[in-house]
């Protein structure tokens, strides 16, 4: 057999093997079920009706959450990290957006789907265009809304909260990261005719779920090579916030 200094899984027979396999299927089973009962409690979450207008500046002018709809009954809301003073988005975020498929079948579930950002309009569009997508893009620019939903952390306009965390937890957990400036988030909200109402938000890792990259390199031995993962001694790894 050929030595190697490459971190690797350690080889076995194919018996050993697949008695290992049949031990993870039983804990991968028992995730899937697990997940199931979550979703099933995210679904029969109340909601808040929303008392503020919120308006964005889109490429067709003055846009409000509500138009964000569609005229459909669900919207999903992705905070796309991309501060005024910043020429190009997030990093993070845009590997995220790279990563999502086909959401066709969301229209066909009376939902839609758009992202938000603080950056003028015009440097979305402009990031926008270079990147080739075509999802639905306004700015919050001088709204209050991404300070209420907690993506844009500053405590000279709103109490710092990330991740359901005030500043005090924040920094309990080293999380000062989180403290200032711009974070990511998904929100989703419903609409009664013209009312709308928040159902849900998630931040940090609530949305590694949005793209498939994460969930197959979680299927690789070297898994996502960042430092939050449990992995053997010598796995490739970095920072998981940097």
């Amino acid at each position: 057999m050929t030595t190697t200094t490459l971190a690797h899984p350690p080889v076995v027979s194919a018996d050993t093997w697949l008695a290992e396999r049949k031990a993870l299927l039983a804990d991968e089973k028992a995730l899937t079920k697990q997940r199931d009962r979550v979703n099933a409690k995210r679904r029969r979450l109340p909601m808040v009706k929303l008392e503020k207008t919120y308006t964005f500046e889109g490429p067709k002018g003055e846009t409000s959450l509500l138009d964000l709809f569609e005229g459909r009954h669900q919207l999903l809301v992705y905070h796309f990290m991309f501060d005024p003073e910043w020429e190009n988005g997030c990093t993070g975020c845009t590997g995220l957006v790279n990563a999502i498929g086909d959401l066709s079948l969301l229209g066909d579930r009376d939902t839609s789907f758009a992202l938000i950002s603080r950056a003028p309009l015009a440097k979305l569009e402009q990031y926008k265009a270079r990147q080739g997508w075509t999802l639905p893009w306004v700015s919050s620019f001088g709204s209050d809304f991404n300070y209420d939903f907690h993506v844009t952390l500053d405590e000279a306009v709103a109490p710092v909260q990330y991740n359901y965390r005030d500043q005090v937890e924040l920094a309990s957990n080293s999380e000062q990261h989180f403290m200032k400036g711009e974070s990511h988030g998904m929100s989703v909200f419903f609409r009664i005719d013209d009312e709308v109402f928040h159902t849900y938000s998630t931040y940090a890792r609530g949305c590694e779920g949005l793209t498939d990259a994460y969930s197959l390199l979680d299927l690789t031995p070297y898994g996502r090579q960042q430092d939050f993962e449990d992995s053997p001694a010598g796995w490739p790894q970095r920072p998981t916030y940097g």
